[in-house]
């Protein structure tokens, strides 16, 4: 399974905070490793300087194996809390996926 972080201009020490991201990502899905080949992530800061509530987020996007992507996204109040939410809806959706396909 491949990992690939995209951060905008506004997110600071984005080397170290990809790293992290990827770290998260593979131990949360490493269960589907074999269905999936690939997975982007997109982080951005919606509102740059000015801050905001929920101006963090996070879009990932899964290929799997002979189906189409599947995206989600998250937003939320800090760049962890948006990516944290991100796996957390594409993991599920990960398993109802592979679910339907099993019945």
């Amino acid at each position: 399974m491949q990992i690939q972080v995209n951060t905008d201009h506004n997110i600071e020490g984005h080397e170290e905070f990809s790293s992290q991201v990827k770290t998260k990502i593979a131990d949360t899905l490493n269960r589907f490793s074999k269905h999936v080949t690939r997975i982007e992530v997109h982080i951005s800061d919606e509102n740059s300087d000015k801050g905001g509530m929920n101006d963090k987020r996070c879009l990932m996007e899964a290929r799997m194996e002979g189906l189409r992507p599947i995206a989600v996204t998250h937003q939320a109040a800090d760049l962890n809390q948006a990516v944290n939410g991100a796996t957390d809806k594409l993991k599920s959706v990960i398993e109802s996926t592979l679910g339907r396909l099993d019945n």
